[in-house]
């Protein structure tokens, strides 16, 4: 009984050979600062790569968004539709065939 009455008085602290106490106390309490920095650190870390997943799908999404229109718009009958808008459309003469010789 008479130790936890002097350990909540804190009578280690008050002693003469109490410097070792509040070291061990001061380096207790770094340990602790250090703990909970490193904690908060890794939560940031955590929420970034959150961010960057959600990210990457958005940009992925929207590559194939993307690369779907492009496969779309690049169907004969789409280009050949187009190019009779402006006026340019199949040819009516054969082509020439070259030959050469060895």
């Amino acid at each position: 009984m008479k130790n936890i009455l002097s350990l909540l008085n804190i009578d280690f602290l008050l002693k003469e050979d109490s410097m070792k106490n509040w070291r061990m106390l001061f380096f207790i309490s770094i340990l602790a600062m250090i703990s909970i920095a490193s904690g908060h650190s890794a939560d940031k870390k955590i929420y970034l790569i959150a961010n960057l997943n959600n990210d990457l799908k958005r940009v992925k999404s929207k590559f194939v968004e993307n690369k779907s229109q492009l496969m779309f718009l690049k169907l004969e009958t789409r280009i050949s539709k187009r190019l009779s808008e402006i006026g340019v459309g199949p040819s009516k003469e054969k082509p020439l065939r070259l030959k050469l010789k060895k």
